[in-house]
């Protein structure tokens, strides 16, 4: 815990008077930072999982397009007004210079070390080449076509042109692979400033190879390669537990507590109620997590807000105590999501009988994260046995199982096209299949944003990703 503080506390104190630098794509990027690699591999992990954990409506508005949470005064992130905060261009501009570029320095910095054994540093770029894969996922799977062959150049090329997301995706794939390759459990990387995983290259490679199976799952509805890529990532070895989970904990003190106890505590607000879309479905099938997901009224009921309206904060079941806490720990990729997945391919590939197995696996593994007594966990899955076929039960469980992850959650809605949301009240829009791009794009980098634009089918919120078919 205290090397965690000190590290962080260091790395701010070198960069904490540069936010303009991180604010701006357009840099000089040619000479890296003499701060350490490890120092900003911890700075750009913190930072990816700052971003896609915390609720904040001006950065993060996932878990309204999951339908999980809903508003109490300020209506417009729930009815997907996305432009009037720049929620886009945040996502964006954090994504790529908080984390992309503090990688790239890190890795320009290993590959200049002459001192360093071979085999450390092999592990060493690993781990930043997983990182910036997961980062490329996320870009991808919220916009669609991204600059990538060109991201990052600074003044060497201020008007990157916008990769194609399917051939995105077949580079990371190689990527990838390459990477569970390259890792040596019998060598460390960055020892203490590994704040994921201590410096056991091991789990890495488990990190790894589950990032593989998500992202074969992803587009396995429209590329060939991905049951192939499943089948490598199972052979690599996945998560088996939930001690494997690709998470941050945080801590008691801050700045060092997890971003949601910030949303909700630090703020002073009150802008976040449970949306009756989630309350309600878990309400029909009686689920053992509402008391931890959700608060009670007085009367002993559960009541979600009405999605996308205002909502008396009083008069409706808050988060759960635990969203409360200053250490509640921030999850990018867990056991349950991995159990999901592994049922999803196989409901695809026809094999009911291990699908069904990793349904309730997955499940299991969810109740055992959130504390749920193991006989309570047992009758639930009993009450909710699967054919291994049915696509909307498997989605229903899925979505559960991924509340407080509002961007996964999203992920099985686009992917599985179910449970059925409500439509947003005040602007009676649907849920958006897309982030549009951040504004800034269309004039800083017009030709670029055009050609991208046209590419995908129009910069629209109800434009579907390339492997969003159905």
């Amino acid at each position: 815990m205290k090397k965690y503080i000190l590290t962080l506390g260091i790395f701010f104190g070198l960069v904490g008077c540069s936010d303009d630098y991180y604010e701006s794509l357009n840099v000089d990027n040619s000479n890296p930072s003499e701060v350490p690699a490890g120092f900003l591999v911890t700075y750009a992990t913190t930072s990816l999982f700052h971003q896609m954990v915390n609720q904040n409506v001006n950065l993060n508005v996932f878990r309204f397009f999951s339908q999980y949470l809903t508003t109490t005064t300020y209506t417009d992130e729930p009815n997907y007004d996305l432009d009037t905060r720049n929620i886009p261009g945040n996502h964006w501009n954090r994504l790529y210079t908080r984390v992309l570029n503090n990688l790239k320095d890190a890795r320009a910095i290993v590959e200049a070390d002459l001192t360093t054994a071979p085999e450390k540093k092999a592990n060493q770029l690993a781990i930043i080449d997983i990182l910036e894969v997961y980062t490329y996922q996320v870009l991808v799977d919220t916009f669609g076509n991204v600059p990538y062959s060109e991201a990052l150049m600074g003044l060497e090329n201020q008007f990157p042109k916008y990769d194609d997301g399917a051939e995105i995706y077949n580079d990371l794939f190689a990527r990838i692979s390459a990477d569970i390759s390259a890792l040596n459990p019998s060598f460390g990387a960055f020892g203490d400033n590994d704040i994921i995983y201590n410096d056991d290259i091991s789990a890495w490679k488990k990190m790894a190879a589950s990032l593989q199976l998500r992202m074969a799952v992803q587009v396995m509805d429209v590329n060939s390669s991905a049951a192939g890529y499943v089948q490598q990532a199972l052979a690599s070895g996945v998560f088996t537990s939930n001690d494997d989970n690709f998470q941050l904990n945080y801590l008691t003190a801050a700045p060092y507590t997890s971003p949601v106890y910030e949303d909700l505590v630090l703020s002073g607000r009150t802008d976040y109620v449970p949306a009756n879309t989630v309350v309600d479905y878990m309400k029909a099938l009686n689920d053992p997590r509402m008391p931890i997901y959700f608060s009670k009224l007085i009367d002993g009921e559960y009541v979600g807000g009405d999605y996308g309206t205002s909502n008396n904060y009083e008069t409706h079941s808050h988060e759960g105590d635990i969203f409360f806490t200053p250490t509640l720990p921030g999850v990018l990729l867990d056991y349950a999501e991995v159990e999901f997945l592994q049922a999803e391919f196989y409901m695809k590939t026809g094999n009911a009988g291990a699908a069904k197995a990793h349904y309730e696996a997955g499940i299991l593994a969810n109740m055992d994260y959130w504390g749920v007594d193991s006989g309570d966990a047992a009758a639930y899955v009993a009450a909710n046995s699967w054919d291994g076929a049915n696509k909307a039960q498997l989605a229903m469980q899925f979505w559960i199982g991924m509340y407080n992850r509002g961007w996964e959650g999203w992920n099985v809605w686009r992917r599985l096209d179910s449970p059925v949301m409500n439509v947003a009240i005040d602007s009676g829009e649907p849920v958006p299949t897309r982030y549009t791009y951040p504004l800034s794009e269309s004039s800083l980098n017009p030709d670029a944003y055009g050609q991208a634009s046209s590419a995908i089918g129009g910069d629209t919120k109800t434009t579907k990703l390339f492997w969003d078919i159905h």
